[in-house]
């Protein structure tokens, strides 16, 4: 255990004063009850005269008031506990997102202009940073000690977590999950730097097309500009076989059980692995699954097309 384990995220300070509570909570509440147990051990052993009393005189008052006082306590510690969970899915509405996909026996990060890395994450001090991330095989665990952030990542879904890193420096990364024959070396490197440090290395590292950009030609590629709207230029039949996608990311999608859902990530990407799965209302299950087809790094550049539609579709 690394008792000196640095501080470098805005959670940090939180989660450790939480777990230090906990800790001495414990310890005390421990100690109360061995020091009674002790105490009655030795005070009314066989063959103390002391006077044990009668049993009609005995209350249950001390036990009560301090079984309560230890209930409210523990209370106190898990909606503190909640409350730190809660806000570590909430990410700013500022965030800057970043893509994360796992898979044996390493860490693929991409930038939303294109940069992309292999166990290694830049990310800016100061600044709320979202990961968006998916496994390609089996359960990972994306953790960071320093920054006290860990979570699974799962095959067939989204998982998102949130931080600010507040110190710059290069901190460890880990899998926490055991996933394989190499799981050990499913490790890499946080490096935090100052905001202007951080532009000057977007800037020196060769990018591809930006996430939107590369999700735009992936859309045409597979076909799916046959059948959705995504723009006025868009023919008139394509409207017809599916619906258009212009301002769908963010809003309410009646379907056809009468069922209303929000059309976020884990939608869009449902909606192209398992099409019958939520069927758009006034819409025949026409669409073809794309599991197995599309992959999840090509996953990411589509749904960041379609919700930049969002975006095109509110300013037109």
């Amino acid at each position: 255990m690394n008792l000196r384990l640095p501080q470098a995220s805005a959670h940090a300070p939180q989660t450790d004063a939480l777990i230090l509570s906990l800790l001495v909570i414990s310890l005390a509440v421990l100690a109360l009850v061995f020091g009674l147990m002790l105490t009655y051990v030795v005070r009314y052993r066989s063959g103390n005269p002391l006077d044990r009393g009668k049993l009609d005189d005995k209350t249950w008052r001390i036990e009560i008031a301090w079984t309560a006082a230890t209930l409210a306590v523990f209370f106190g510690l898990f909606l503190w506990g909640a409350g730190l969970y809660v806000n570590l899915f909430q990410a700013p509405p500022d965030a800057l997102k970043i893509s994360v996909i796992g898979k044996q026996w390493m860490w693929k990060v991409e930038y939303p202009g294109g940069q992309r890395e292999i166990n290694q994450l830049h990310v800016p001090v100061n600044r709320p940073v979202q990961l968006v991330m998916a496994s390609e095989d089996v359960i990972h665990d994306f953790a960071v000690p320093a920054f006290r952030i860990k979570h699974d990542v799962l095959p067939g879904r989204y998982q998102t977590e949130w931080f600010t890193a507040t110190e710059p420096g290069v901190y460890s990364l880990f899998c926490t999950q055991y996933c394989g024959t190499d799981h050990s070396s499913m490790i890499g490197r946080v490096t935090v730097m100052s905001g202007p440090d951080y532009a000057a290395w977007l800037a020196r590292n060769p990018a591809a097309d930006d996430l939107v950009a590369a999700g735009r030609e992936l859309f045409t590629r597979y076909g799916c500009s046959g059948c959705h709207a995504i723009g006025p230029g868009t023919a008139a039949g394509s409207t017809v076989r599916a619906p258009s996608l212009v301002g769908v990311y963010g809003g309410p999608v009646p379907l056809s059980d009468g069922s209303v859902v929000t059309a976020d990530e884990m939608y869009i990407r449902d909606s192209i692995l398992e099409p019958n799965k939520q069927i758009v209302a006034s819409y025949e299950p026409l669409m073809p699954s794309f599991a197995g087809v599309v992959s999840e790094e090509d996953l990411v550049r589509i749904i960041a097309f379609v919700k930049s539609l969002s975006v095109a579709g509110a300013q037109g």
